[in-house]
């Protein structure tokens, strides 16, 4: 099968003739397994490789924010996230061992017509990815675990990677999903310019708290000393942040449960509270990179392997979430024949300038928290804004916003109804898919959407709806009757007049081309 064959979705890419993937991702964390629940929905024949021979049950990136959270509603995954995970947790911060404050990031949020995730959701990202494992298995695709790559030579034709068993894998496109260290972005030689601090600023693990009471997020800060502990929905382990001890040289000690006991008695003074059963140690230093390019020919950059930075805001693993689905709907039609390869060069073109303005933010947020925590009563909530939510992430200057309100914003949610049977819908459930959503508000869109349906099948969905309640025009800036294209990632592509579906069809039949 060549690159640009139909598949049928939820075929795996063992199964194909050739043997041959379209899309070959290396590295199954969150960015990997989104990437490939996109594509294998799309009916891309994909195949992920992970050198772990066993799925990790550590807590890492821990939320979900509530851009992403839409997108695994897209996905159809959210509600079995929300499922493990809490939202609106109360953080509790100490002074000298006494609690003085409490604090519910986006407390004062509800859901709105458009936006309907309040908050973000904390979920051990173990979890995160076994739900994303879960539903990629019902596309009938697994992980391959156990398999490293050792490298991998391209042509205009496609991508050959090698493992470190001598196996081949023929593909027409390569991802590095691989991780801040990756051997994909090494093997392209891309630079990955920026810092490293000398120096481990934290301690990081997963523990059991017994005692503590897990309706809370505890943060204590003292002027000398530092500790968090996170506790997750359905688990008896916490995530346990903390300052390194240090030893005389002041160099920082490795984590054990021994230092993790004694920074917790030294800041929480809870003499009841035994710690035990450690699943997890690690170290963490700040670290702030950037490829100066996500794309080399057939191969791709997504998620850390593109960038890293400051924990603050939590944007880490969400970047690379919406780093995949953003590339996997452009590789997915381009695979499928419905979009020619120049569709791919956009890839780069939204997600570069989006992770150097996460890079400006989660530094200036590392600030303010490192700041905010010297006052008493103040902790992790000093990092919030609305930037950190990614709701607000769009692509006006790229070539993909093609006119009209909103175009390359991301698409709001909106309650209304569908125009041809009266059903209550909402626009989320619309959106959701591989394929384009042509919106057509009031019957004088009725026309175009019938002609974009025909013309464009299997590359777009189109829906007629009233808009009894004004939400759809509110949220799209339609003054009447008008066209919203929406892209598979549900940002704005073009609105505009019921008189410009030739103008739509001409989009879509010429993309990527």
């Amino acid at each position: 099968m060549t690159s640009t064959g139909m598949a049928s979705a939820g075929v795996p890419a063992e199964a194909r003739a050739d043997g041959r993937a379209d899309v070959l991702i290396v590295g199954a964390g969150p960015t990997g397994l989104t990437l490939a629940c996109t594509l294998a929905r799309a009916g891309a024949a994909v195949r992920i490789i992970d050198k772990s021979p066993a799925f990790h049950r550590t807590s890492r990136g821990k939320g979900l924010n509530q851009r992403s959270r839409e997108l695994f509603h897209d996905l159809g995954v959210e509600q079995r996230a929300a499922a493990f995970g809490t939202e609106h947790i109360a953080l509790r911060k100490y002074r000298d061992g006494v609690a003085i404050a409490d604090h519910v990031a986006f407390g004062d949020r509800v859901p709105t017509p458009d936006a309907p995730y309040a908050s973000g959701l904390l979920i051990p990202q173990w979890r995160t990815e076994q739900v994303l494992r879960e539903r990629l298995a019902e596309y009938g695709t697994e992980v391959e675990r156990g398999c490293e790559l050792t490298g991998f030579t391209q042509d205009g034709d496609g991508v050959v990677a090698t493992l470190a068993d001598g196996r081949r894998i023929a593909a027409a496109y390569l991802v590095g999903c691989d991780g801040g260290h990756s051997p994909v972005r090494k093997a392209l030689g891309v630079s990955f310019e920026g810092k490293t601090d000398a120096e481990e600023c934290m301690v990081i693990g997963d523990v059991r708290a017994d005692g503590l009471d897990p309706a809370y997020w505890h943060q204590w800060f003292d002027e000398d000393a530092a500790i968090m502990l996170c506790p997750f929905r359905g688990s008896s382990h916490w995530q346990l942040q903390g300052a390194p001890e240090r030893d005389a040289e002041g160099r920082a000690v490795p984590p054990s449960l021994e230092s993790f006991q004694r920074l917790f008695d030294r800041c929480a003074r809870i003499p009841g509270v035994r710690l035990s059963d450690p699943t997890w140690f690690s170290t963490y230093r700040i670290n702030v990179r950037m490829a100066d390019r996500f794309r080399a020919g057939r191969v791709f950059l997504a998620g850390d392997a593109a960038h890293v930075h400051s924990i603050a805001g939590g944007l880490g693993m969400n970047t690379g979430i919406q780093d995949a689905f953003n590339l996997g709907w452009k590789l997915a039609l381009v695979v499928r024949g419905l979009a020619g390869p120049g569709l791919l060069d956009t890839y780069e073109e939204e997600r570069l300038p989006v992770a150097a303005w996460t890079l400006d933010l989660t530094n200036e947020r590392l600030r303010a928290v490192l700041e905010g925590v010297r006052e008493a009563g103040v902790g992790t909530e000093a990092v919030v804004t609305d930037d950190v939510t990614t709701l607000g992430v769009g692509y006006g200057w790229g070539a993909l916003a093609w006119g009209g309100p909103k175009a390359g914003e991301r698409a709001p949610d909106a309650p209304c109804r569908d125009a041809s049977t009266g059903e209550d819908i909402r626009l989320f459930d619309v959106f959701a898919g591989p394929e384009f959503t042509l919106l057509g508000v009031g019957p004088g869109s009725a026309k175009a959407l019938a002609e974009a349906g025909e013309k464009c099948a299997g590359l777009l969905t189109t829906r007629l709806v009233d808009d009894h309640e004004g939400h759809v025009r509110r949220g799209y800036g339609l003054d009447g009757d008008g066209l919203v294209l929406v892209r598979p990632d549900n940002h704005v592509a073009l609105s505009a007049g019921v008189d410009r579906g030739a103008e739509v069809l001409d989009r879509l039949l010429r993309l990527g081309r």
